[in-house]
C-alpha cells in the first residue's frame, strides 16, 4: 500500500486557506454594505464621525479584498500586501483630516437620531466581523492585519455611538468633531502598526531568501 508523505499537512494547509477565504469574503461583503449605509446616513445626518467610519469601512473592504488575493501566497507577497494596507489606512486618515477641516469651516449640528441608529447598526456589524476574524488573527501577517482593521472598527463604532449620545445631550456639533479627531488618531496608529509589521516580514523574507 502506497504512502502519501506529507499529505495530511497539505490537506490541513488547504483547509486553513479555505477557511481564510470564506471569512474574508464574509467580512468584505459586510463592510461594503455598512459603507453604503453610513455614507447615506452621514449625508443625511451631517455627521463627520459617521463619514469617518464609512471611509474606514471602505478601506477595510479594500483590505479584505487584498487579503483574499494573497491567501496561500508566500510570506513576501503577504508582507507587500500588508504594506499596501498600511498605506490605505493612512490615506483614510488623510481623508478624515480633510473632512474635519471642512466641518470646522462649516459648523453644523448633526441629526443625532439617524446618526445614532446608523452607528449602532455599524457597531453590531463590526462586532460580528471581529468575532469571525479572531480565531485566525495569529495565523499569518495577512490575517493579523485584517484582524487589526476589525479591532479598530470596534473602537470606531463605540466612539460614534458615544458621539451621537453627546450630540443629543448637548445639542451641539463638537462631540461629533471630537470623535472624528479621535478616529483620525486611531487610523494613524493602525497605519504605523501595519506598516511596521509588514516591513519586519519583508526584511525577514529577504534574509531567508538571500
Amino acid at each position: 500500500m502506497g504512502e502519501c508523505c506529507g499529505c495530511g499537512k497539505t490537506l490541513d494547509v488547504a483547509a486553513m486557506q479555505a477557511r481564510h477565504r470564506r471569512v474574508l469574503w464574509i467580512v468584505l461583503l459586510i463592510n461594503l454594505a455598512t459603507f453604503l449605509m453610513m455614507v447615506g446616513a452621514s449625508w443625511y445626518s451631517h455627521s463627520s464621525s459617521l463619514l469617518s467610519g464609512a471611509l474606514d469601512n471602505l478601506g477595510d473592504a479594500a483590505t479584505y479584498l487584498l487579503s483574499l488575493l494573497v491567501v496561500g501566497a508566500g510570506v513576501a507577497a503577504k508582507a507587500r500586501v500588508a504594506l499596501f494596507k498600511g498605506v490605505l489606512i493612512l490615506a483614510a486618515a488623510v481623508a478624515v483630516a480633510a473632512q474635519i477641516g471642512w466641518r470646522l469651516a462649516h459648523p453644523q449640528v448633526p441629526l443625532f437620531e439617524s446618526m445614532g441608529l446608523a452607528a449602532l447598526l455599524n457597531l453590531a456589524a463590526n462586532g460580528f466581523c471581529l468575532w469571525l476574524l479572531t480565531p485566525y488573527r495569529n495565523d499569518d501577517v495577512n490575517l493579523a492585519s485584517a484582524w487589526e482593521c476589525a479591532r479598530n472598527d470596534i473602537f470606531e463604532g463605540v466612539s460614534v455611538v458615544l458621539a451621537a449620545g453627546l450630540v443629543a445631550l448637548f445639542g451641539a456639533g463638537w462631540p461629533d468633531l471630537l470623535v472624528a479627531i479621535a478616529l483620525l488618531v486611531v487610523f494613524l496608529r493602525s497605519a504605523l502598526w501595519v506598516l511596521r509589521i509588514a516591513m519586519t516580514e519583508l526584511r525577514a523574507s529577504r534574509i531567508a531568501t538571500g
